[in-house]
């Protein structure tokens, strides 16, 4: 009886873990994309607010970059892709459409990839390459 207690216990805290690290998978993937999501809404604070200590003055030039279009998010969505140096590498598809009056220039998201940090106890956006 004690072993299957034991048994069920640890298979218990395995799945946890499971969870728990997939969980914080799809989370960097979240935060790219709500920081993405924030850029198209003109969400300054919101931008800071999901990116790294390192990374919160340049969401502000990110967002300064944008500040004489239009822009929005189109078909937005990304993934974890891997991980480099400490980094959870996060790839996105869609893209972000800036519209400058007569011209519209679309800005592919798959040709950057993200990085992601677990920073303060939340996947917070930390640039990109």
């Amino acid at each position: 009886m004690r072993i299957q207690i034991q048994f069920f216990f640890t298979l218990t805290l395995i799945g946890v873990f499971v969870i728990s690290a997939c969980s914080q998978q799809r989370d960097a993937a979240g935060s790219v994309l709500a920081y993405l999501e924030a850029l198209a809404s003109r969400e300054a604070d919101t931008m800071v607010s999901l990116s790294c200590a390192d990374w919160e003055a340049q969401a502000r030039t990110d967002l300064e970059a944008f500040s004489a279009v239009t822009i929005a998010l189109e078909d937005a969505s990304c993934a974890v892709s891997g991980e480099e140096g400490g980094n959870t590498l996060v790839s996105c598809t869609g893209k972000i459409i800036a519209n400058y009056g007569n011209e519209i220039l679309e800005i592919d998201l798959s040709e950057r990839t993200y990085l992601a940090v677990f920073e303060a106890g939340e996947w917070r956006m930390c640039g990109y390459r």
